[in-house]
């Protein structure tokens, strides 16, 4: 190892390979084979190396960090404390962390605060844009093509458009639920969606609704909420007055499940012998709830890799077409259903 901080030449060593390799991994150059990307990131890791970010920029023209954006959220401890965006934040983290990319966390809750994005990335303070947005009628999308800043959206954009996305198969997710809870017998079953107004509820409302109709139920009750324990609280409480009867209940994300779960329990009944609850996501509240959910899993770490990943490959690879990148679900079986 050579004196002072750790070089290029040092990493090369420990891996095995080329100073040109590492130069390559380092700079996020796609055509390197993938065990070797890896060799050299544990070299990197072993070494500590740190990249001279300086020199890196002037060679590539770019500033090594990118926003996540986080758009129509609501306040900052919304965002914190909601586990969805704890998991998108560490799945982004974790890809770009071995890439000397450094993300910067933007939270555009006003149009003002987009206004302060759009400029930010129109300035070049940082070399594009990773966006999760939670309204289909958001304006910021648009607001990042027309200023020519590479963007990669969670979540398919309310309305089409050419920019690259991730996304997940939100109707099959929801028909998964269906039969699963057609295939254990039941008979009253009744649905807690997420806002409407959310392309990815529409789906998960519509595919369950579509699967239910396949196994003979023309009508399934429905209340609607908006993805925070309170709402779905509040929902189970309405199809319980609607619906004194059911059997099953299947909530658009994990904390309404979890929060119909402590509503059914209150009201004396028991899950799942009296009432089976089916969560989607497969986050934290599905292991805290008692009993812990059945739930269908989003694989949103997977997933926010992706999108940062399809960034850095649109940075490499200026004026290629926009793609999109579709996850499949998993139904997790556990306790609840």
């Amino acid at each position: 190892m050579s004196k002072g901080a750790p070089t290029l030449e040092d990493v090369a060593r420990v891996a095995g390979v080329s100073r040109a390799t590492v130069s390559r991994v380092v700079n996020g150059t796609r055509n390197v084979d993938p065990e070797l990307r890896e060799t050299v990131r544990n070299a990197i890791e072993q070494t500590g190396y740190t990249p001279n970010r300086v020199a890196r920029s002037l060679v590539t023209r770019r500033t090594g960090t990118v926003a996540l954006v986080i758009s129509g959220a609501g306040g900052g401890s919304d965002v914190f404390t909601d586990p969805f965006f704890g998991r998108v934040t560490a799945g982004v983290v974790d890809f770009l962390r071995l890439r000397a990319v450094h993300p910067v966390l933007m939270l555009a809750d006003s149009d003002e605060a987009r206004t302060e994005v759009v400029e930010f990335l129109r300035q070049g303070s940082a070399d594009g844009a990773l966006l999760v947005t939670t309204h289909s009628a958001d304006p910021l999308p648009a607001r990042l093509l027309e200023a020519s800043v590479p963007a990669v959206l969670y979540a398919r954009p309310g309305r089409s458009m050419p920019v690259s996305y991730v996304d997940m198969d939100h109707r099959a997710g929801g028909g998964m639920a269906a039969d699963h809870l057609v295939a254990a017998g039941r008979t009253t079953i009744t649905t807690i969606s997420g806002p409407l107004d959310v392309p990815a509820s529409q789906d998960r409302h519509n595919g369950f609704r579509d699967a239910m109709a396949r196994h003979g139920f023309p009508y399934v009750p429905a209340a609607e909420g908006g993805f925070t324990a309170e709402s779905g609280a509040a929902a189970m409480e309405r199809l319980l007055l609607d619906c004194p009867g059911l059997d099953a209940v299947f909530a658009a994300n994990d904390l309404m499940a979890q929060a119909a779960v402590f509503v059914l329990q209150a009201h004396g009944k028991r899950v799942p012998e009296d009432v089976a609850v089916i969560g989607f996501d497969d986050s934290s509240p599905a292991l805290a709830c008692r009993p812990q959910l059945t739930t269908v899993r989003q694989p949103v770490e997977e997933m926010a890799a992706a999108m940062a990943e399809l960034l850095l490959e649109s940075l490499e690879k200026p004026g290629q077409r926009p793609r999109s990148v579709i996850f499949e679900p998993e139904l997790v079986v556990r306790a609840s259903a």
